[in-house]
This record gives structure tokens, sequence and C-alpha cells, in this order.
């Protein structure tokens, strides 16, 4: 007879989902009376939020335009989400990696990624506008999931190399009805893999509710099950984001292993300027949660200190103009395509197959040549 050995005890993890989303602000900007769990923000770093907020929101409504301009393929808004996506790229050192969706422009601006390198592939120019190397920052992810497995190999990598890093993958809550999400979780959980992954949970999987999605009391709780850390937060709360997310980088680069955040916000625009959300939701859920607009609520925290007056808001706001403006200009320039690059970057030794191919090409834009 074999016998079981009973499993071994663990000790307590400081990262237990929260009964209730962590929350710092009400929906009114003013704070809250609940017992904070994690230390409050600094108040240089909230000013910085808010500029990075205003910044980010008024690219993403250029963004926006631009679609209707016939100057972006598509365009997936993240109006709304402001503070989720600012307060993940502001808990990142330099060194460290992210790992971000279709959704997450605002992230990768706030990393200082030039905004024309980001919009690229939405242009139709490459597949990925900047340099990830460079950026620290991997092409956005059209695929559900798949960029977790890529965050928690990156971060294991760098683990076993001995290097002080962290990845960050950001997700939306379809992605955790995917099986790279279960996988990406068990293997950092595993081999403690320092990775913070971020569920936006905007509500919808493109029209499909979070009900019909999941069960669980909240798709933090998932982290529970694969032995890791696991926090809900109010997504639309700045302070509270912001505070959650540094605590979790903090706590992944000690050597603690994974955490999966669930930030609970809204998606205020359609899924992309192609979808047609008044199909699937009410115009009043749209205004319940514009009352808990994120930057709305930050701004009223700021002022109430006294960090933040109308004259330091104006001048954010004109700054937020002008590079709208930049923007708008560097988009209207039309890109001059090489067509040998479909072929140039495929393989690092191009395969019999595609040199036929790029002959064929060529051919044709010397026939085409002569006639003109």
């Amino acid at each position: 007879m074999t016998l079981v050995e009973p499993p071994v005890a663990r000790p307590y993890r400081k990262f237990l989902p929260a009964e209730l989303a962590v929350q710092y602000l009400d929906a009114a900007g003013e704070l809250t009376e609940s017992e904070a769990r994690y230390p409050r923000p600094a108040d240089d770093r909230l000013v910085e939020m808010y500029r990075n907020m205003v910044l980010g929101r008024r690219f993403d409504q250029q963004a926006t335009a631009l679609t209707k301009q016939g100057r972006l393929a598509v365009y997936p808004s993240s109006r709304g989400q402001e503070a989720c996506q600012i307060a993940a790229a502001m808990s990142l050192h330099p060194g460290d990696w992210m790992f971000p969706t279709y959704r997450d422009s605002v992230a990768l601006a706030a990393r200082g990624i030039d905004p024309v390198q980001i919009l690229s592939m939405l242009a139709g120019d490459w597949h990925c506008g900047y340099d990830p190397a460079a950026h620290r920052s991997a092409p956005q992810c059209t695929p559900l999931a798949t960029q977790l497995l890529h965050a928690t190999g990156v971060a294991y990598g760098e683990h076993r190399k001995g290097n002080d890093t962290v990845a960050l993958a950001f997700c939306g809550d379809g992605a955790t009805s995917e099986g790279d999400f279960h996988e990406a979780l068990n293997f950092a959980a595993v081999f403690k893999a320092p990775v913070v992954f971020l569920v936006q949970n905007n509500g919808f999987a493109i029209s499909v509710p979070l009900a019909r999605q999941s069960a669980a009391p909240s798709l933090a709780h998932k982290g529970v099950g694969y032995g890791i850390g696991s926090e809900q937060v109010d997504g639309n709360d700045p302070v509270a984001m912001l505070a959650v997310m540094d605590e979790a980088a903090r706590f992944v680069r000690a050597g603690n292993g994974p955490v999966i955040v669930e930030a609970h916000t809204y998606r205020i625009d359609a899924h992309t300027n192609a979808d047609d959300a008044t199909r699937y939701r009410d115009s009043s859920e749209v205004e319940q949660w514009l009352g808990r607009d994120p930057l709305a609520r930050l701004e009223k925290y700021l002022r109430g200190k006294g960090l933040l007056d109308d004259a330091a808001a104006d001048a954010l706001t004109a700054d937020a103009e002008v590079a709208a403006a930049e923007l708008r200009a560097d988009m209207n320039v039309d890109r001059v395509g090489d067509p040998m690059d479909l072929f140039r970057y495929v393989f690092a030794e191009p395969t019999p197959q595609l040199r036929e191919q790029q002959a064929q090409v060529q051919a044709e834009l010397a026939a085409e040549s002569e006639e003109n």
C-alpha cells in the first residue's frame, strides 16, 4: 500500500482577492472610507498619471477620427479604460517587458512610443510599426490570449538569466475563456515566472457579456486555483489602479511568483469602429459608466488636494491638442512601401517558392513600369 503524503502547507500570500474590488475614490472623485489594502501612490505620481491620461484620451479620440478619414483601417478605442492602461505602464521599470493587446495603444504611448509608430499596423504599413526590443514592448496582439504565453516565456527566460525583469501582459475578459490563458497562468505559477497578468474586464467579449463566459465570483479568483497572487480592483479608479499595479509589480519582482489583477472597467465606445454596440447593450448602461469616468474622478481628487488648478489643466489640454495636430499631420503623409518587403522578411533564407513568387512580382512591376 502506497501512502500519499499530505499536501505541504503553503504560507499566506499577500495577494488574495478582496471581497469587493479595491477602491480609493468613489464615482465622484472623493476618498472612500474603506480600509486601504495597499499604499496610496505619492501625489507627484498621481499628477503624472493625470497628464498621461489626458494625453492618452486625446490620442484615442484622434485615432478614432482617423478611421473616419480613411487613414486607419480599423481602431479599437480604449475610452474609459485609460486608468488601467496608464497605471500598468507606470508600474514598470524601463527594463521590464510589456505585452499589449490591440486595444492597449494608450499604454504604449505612455511608454514613450511614437503614436505614429503605434498606429502604423492599423494603417496597413507593417505588422508592428515600432521596434519591440528597443521599447521592451511586444507587438500589439490581435489573437486572444496568445501574448500571455509569450509574456510568460520571456519572464521565465529573464528569470533564468538572473535578470531583474518583470513582464506585464494585458488581456480582456474574453481572453480568459481561451486555453492559452490557463496554460500561461499554470506555467507561470509552477515555475514562478515574474509576470503580472492584467485582465481589463470591460464587460463584453465583443458582444458576449461576462455572465456568458464565467460563473466565477470574479476573474481574479481564477488565479487562486493556480496558486498565484490575485486581486480585483476598480479599473475606473486611477488611484486604486496605480496602487494595486505598483504593489503587484513589487510583489512579482521580489520573487513571489506571478500575479493576476482583474480591473473592473468598461468600454465606452464600440468594440471597434466596425462594430454596432447598440445591438447588444443599452445606452442607459453606457450612461451609468460615463458617470464613473476615470479622468474626471482623478481631476476632482487632484483639485481637492490643491495639486491641479485651471491654469495647469488648460496648459495640459493645449499640449494634448498640439500632440493631436502633430499626429494628424504625420498620419496624412502617404507612406511609400517597397513591394520586395513582402519577401525580404519572411525567412532568413528564402525558400524556392518564395524566390519564385518574388521573381514573378518583380517581372510584373517591370512590365508595368515599361507601360507607363
